[in-house]
C-alpha cells in the first residue's frame, strides 16, 4: 500500500520537474511513512510513498523490468502474486524482488495492456514503457484504489489524492459547479468529476493509455448481467460460501501483523469467521460504540461485535467515543479531499486509528449489502406491487396524507421505520428508476431549484446515467449494478480508503473480490432477497458459520449518530458554518432556504441529516481546499466560534 503520483509530458518541453514531485511526495506522507521513492527521465516523473506490508526489506519502489525499459509504482495488493510470478518465471522473466507489485512490470511485458486480466486485487498504478513512450494508469475493478488525473499546462499529472496534484506548480483550485449539483443531489460526488474543475477519477475497471501525446481511456472489465439460473439454492449456497472463504483467505497475505473490523454484522462476522479458520493466532478484532446518549446507544453494535469475538475466541478490543467532532472535522476533510454525506467517514477514522495501535492491515466487510442485497431500498419493488394492490383512492387520501404526518428521524427504532416508511408512500408511485433515485436522493430537483443562488443547471444526473448502462438484467441486478458504479467506488470505497490510510493502515475488503462479485451478480433476484428478507442468499451460505443471533438481527449502519448530535451538542458547529454571513460570503446558496433547512430538522419536523451534513462538509471542504487554509488554522477558527456558542468538546476512550 502507498500513495502514487507523477507527470507525463503531452508535447514537446513541457516540465515534469523533480521539485514538483518533492512537493507532490511530501502531501502523501500518510499514505506511505516507510519509504519514498522516484523514477525521473525525459517527460515523465513517477514517484511513490510507501507503507511496507510485502517484502519489507526489498518491496522498493519504483520497480523495473530486467533492463529498466518499464518502470512501475503501484498502490494496493495483488493477491495472486505468487501464483503469477511462477507463471512469469516458468516463461523466462527474471525477478529482483519478492514484491506483489514487481508482477506489474513483468504481466505487462507478458501481455501488454492485457496485464489486467490477469491480476487479482487492489490496485492503482503507473506504468512507463520508456521504448514506446507510453505511460498507463490502472485502477483496479471496483475502485477499491483512487487515481485522480488533471491536464494542465501540456502534461497529465496524476495522484492517488487530489491534494498531490494541487502541488504541482501552476495548479489551481476551482470550483465544479456541474460536480457541485451532483454532489448536493446523492451527498457525494458521483461520477468521474470531483469538486475541483478540470480533476477527474479514473474510473474503476479503466485503463488509461497516454501516448505520443494523445490521452484514451477504456474498461476492461463489467460484472455479468444476466442471472444464472442453471443452480439449485444448496449449490448456490455452497458456492456462495467457498468463494468468500477463498477471497479472505487469498486476502490474509502479509508480512506484518493485521486484524478486522467487526460490528457484529454480517458482513464483518462472515469475514472474521473465514479469518480464523486460516489463522494460526488468535485474529485480532476492532469495534467501534458511541458513548453519546440514546442516539448513541441505537447506534451501539458492541454486544454483537462481542458475542462473534467470543464465538471466534479473537484478540478482541474496543473503543467508546464522544468524538470532538469540531476538531477532527477538517482534518478528516482535508484527507478526504472531497466533502461526503456519511458520517461513516468519522466512524471509520476513529476505529482505524484505534487498530493502527496494533496492526498496519485490517480487513473490512465492506460491500456485502451490494453484492447480496442488504439495503432497505432494494426491497421497494416487493412492497410496491403490494402496496398498490390497495385502492387508488385509499393511497392517495388517506395513506399519503398519514405518512406526510410521519416523524422522520434516524436514532430510534420507531422513528426510523417511520422515516423508511415516509419515503416509500411519497414515491411509491413513480417509475422504477425515479423512485430509487428517490430513496438515496439528498436534495431533490426542486430543492436544488430553491437553494442554489445561480439555479440548477441539470446537465448531469449520475444515477440515471449508470442506469443508461445497467439495462441488462432484473431490476435488482441492474440496482446492483448501478450503487456498484457510483455509492460503492464514490462513498463507500473513497472513504473507507481515505480515512484509514490517513492513519497509515491498510484496509482490505475480501467481499469485493472480483470473482465473488461476479458470482453474487448471476444470482437470482429471488435468491437475492427472498419474501422481503434481505441478504437470502447469504444468510443461507452462512447458516453454519454465524448463529442465528448475527443472522437475523436488526441491520444498523455503520455510521455515527450526527443527526442528533447537529440537534445539540453540534448545534453551535451547525449555526457557525451554516450562518447567514457565512453562506451568503460563499455565495452559493439561499439563505433562506439553509436557515429552513436548519429549522426544520432542529424541530424534529424532517430528517435533514443528510441535507446539513452535505452543507456543513462543503462549507469546510471550501475554507480549505478554495480558501487555501489549513485543517489546523479551519479547526481553531471553529473551536473558537463554537465556544461563543456554548458548545462542548467529547473525547474519546478505549477498552
Amino acid at each position: 500500500m502507498c500513495g502514487i503520483y507523477g507527470l507525463v509530458a503531452l508535447k514537446p518541453g513541457a516540465a515534469c520537474a523533480p521539485a514538483d514531485l518533492r512537493a507532490m511526495a511530501a502531501l502523501t506522507v500518510h499514505r506511505g511513512p516507510d519509504d519514498e521513492g522516484a523514477y525521473v527521465a525525459d517527460g515523465v516523473a513517477l514517484g511513490m510513498r510507501r507503507l511496507s506490508i510485502i517484502d519489507l526489506a526489498g518491496g522498493h519502489q519504483p520497480i523495473a523490468n530486467e533492463d529498466e525499459t518499464v518502470w512501475v509504482v503501484c498502490n494496493g495488493e495483488i493477491y495472486n502474486f505468487r501464483e503469477v510470478r511462477a507463471d512469469l518465471i516458468a516463461r523466462g522473466h527474471r525477478f529482483r524482488t519478492a514484491s506483489d507489485a514487481e508482477v506489474v512490470v513483468h504481466l505487462y511485458e507478458e501481455y501488454g495492456l492485457d496485464c489486467v486480466a490477469h491480476m487479482t486485487g487492489m490496485f492503482g498504478f503507473a506504468l512507463w514503457d520508456g521504448p514506446r513512450r507510453r505511460l498507463v494508469l490502472g485502477r483496479d475493478r471496483l475502485g477499491v484504489k483512487p487515481i485522480y488525473i488533471h491536464v494542465h499546462d501540456g502534461r497529465l499529472i496524476f495522484a492517488s489524492e487530489i491534494k498531490a496534484i494541487l502541488e504541482v506548480m501552476g495548479v489551481e483550485a476551482a470550483l465544479d459547479p456541474v460536480a457541485l449539483e451532483d454532489y448536493l443531489s446523492y451527498g457525494y460526488s458521483a461520477n468521474e468529476r470531483t469538486l475541483l474543475a478540470g480533476i477527474e477519477k479514473l474510473p474503476p475497471a479503466s485503463l488509461l493509455v497516454c501516448e505520443n501525446g494523445e490521452v484514451s481511456v477504456h474498461t476492461y472489465w463489467q460484472p455479468p448481467a444476466e442471472a444464472d439460473e442453471s443452480l439449485s439454492e444448496v449449490q448456490w449456497a455452497e458456492r456462495v460460501r467457498a468463494t468468500i472463504e477463498n477471497a479472505v483467505a487469498m486476502e490474509m497475505v502479509a508480512d506484518v501483523p493485521l486484524g478486522a473490523f467487526l460490528s457484529g454484522g454480517i458482513d464483518s462476522s462472515a469475514v472474521v469467521a473465514m479469518m480464523a479458520r486460516h489463522s494460526d493466532r488468535p485474529v485480532r478484532t476492532y469495534s467501534i460504540g458511541f458513548d453519546t446518549g440514546a442516539a448513541g446507544s441505537y447506534y451501539n453494535e458492541l454486544p454483537y461485535a462481542r458475542e462473534v469475538a467470543a464465538l471466534f475466541k479473537t484478540q478482541h478490543r474496543e473503543i467508546m467515543v464522544r468524538p470532538d467532532v469540531v476538531g477532527l472535522l477538517p482534518m478528516l476533510i482535508w484527507h478526504m479531499d472531497e466533502p461526503i454525506a456519511d458520517s461513516a467517514f468519522i466512524t471509520t477514522y476513529l476505529v482505524a486509528k484505534f487498530a493502527r495501535e496494533d496492526v498496519k492491515v485490517i480487513l473490512s466487510g465492506v460491500g456485502g449489502d451490494e453484492l447480496f442485497g442488504g439495503y432497505r431500498r432494494y426491497l421497494g419493488d416487493y412492497y410496491a406491487g403490494r402496496y398498490n394492490r390497495l385502492p387508488a383512492w385509499m393511497r392517495k387520501a388517506v395513506i399519503a396524507p398519514l405518512a406526510r404526518a410521519l416523524p422522520a428521524d434516524r436514532h430510534s427504532p420507531l422513528t426510523n421505520l417511520s422515516r423508511y416508511a415516509r419515503a416509500f408512500v411519497e414515491s411509491s408511485d413513480r417509475p422504477f428508476e425515479e423512485r430509487y433515485r428517490g430513496y438515496v436522493r439528498v436534495f431533490g430537483e426542486a430543492a436544488l431549484d430553491r437553494l442554489l443562488r445561480a439555479g440548477r443547471r441539470g446537465e448531469i444526473d449520475s444515477l440515471e446515467a449508470a442506469f443508461r448502462i445497467a439495462v441488462d438484467g432484473d431490476g435488482l441486478n441492474r440496482l446492483m449494478r448501478v450503487d456498484l458504479m457510483t455509492q460503492l467506488p464514490n462513498d463507500l470505497l473513497v472513504l473507507t480508503d481515505k480515512m484509514t490510510m490517513a492513519t497509515s493502515l491498510e484496509c482490505r475488503v475480501p467481499l469485493l473480490n472480483h470473482e465473488l462479485v461476479e458470482l453474487s451478480a448471476r444470482l437470482p433476484a429471488d435468491l437475492r432477497i427472498r419474501g422481503g428478507r434481505l441478504k437470502h442468499m447469504l444468510k443461507l451460505a452462512l447458516r453454519d458459520v454465524l448463529p442465528e443471533t448475527i443472522l437475523n438481527r436488526k441491520k444498523r449502519g455503520f455510521g455515527a449518530p450526527i443527526g442528533a448530535w447537529l440537534k445539540k451538542e453540534l448545534t453551535p458547529l451547525v449555526h457557525t458554518l451554516l450562518s447567514r454571513e457565512a453562506v451568503e460570503r460563499r455565495g452559493l446558496f439561499d439563505w433562506t432556504v439553509v436557515a429552513e433547512t436548519v429549522a426544520l430538522h432542529e424541530a424534529g419536523r424532517e430528517d435533514h441529516t443528510d441535507h446539513l451534513l452535505s452543507l456543513i462538509n462543503l462549507e469546510v471542504w471550501a475554507r480549505l481546499y478554495l480558501d487555501w487554509r489549513t485543517p489546523d488554522d479551519v479547526a481553531l477558527e471553529l473551536g473558537a466560534a463554537v465556544a461563543r456558542e456554548g458548545g462542548g468538546g467529547m473525547k474519546a476512550g478505549a477498552a
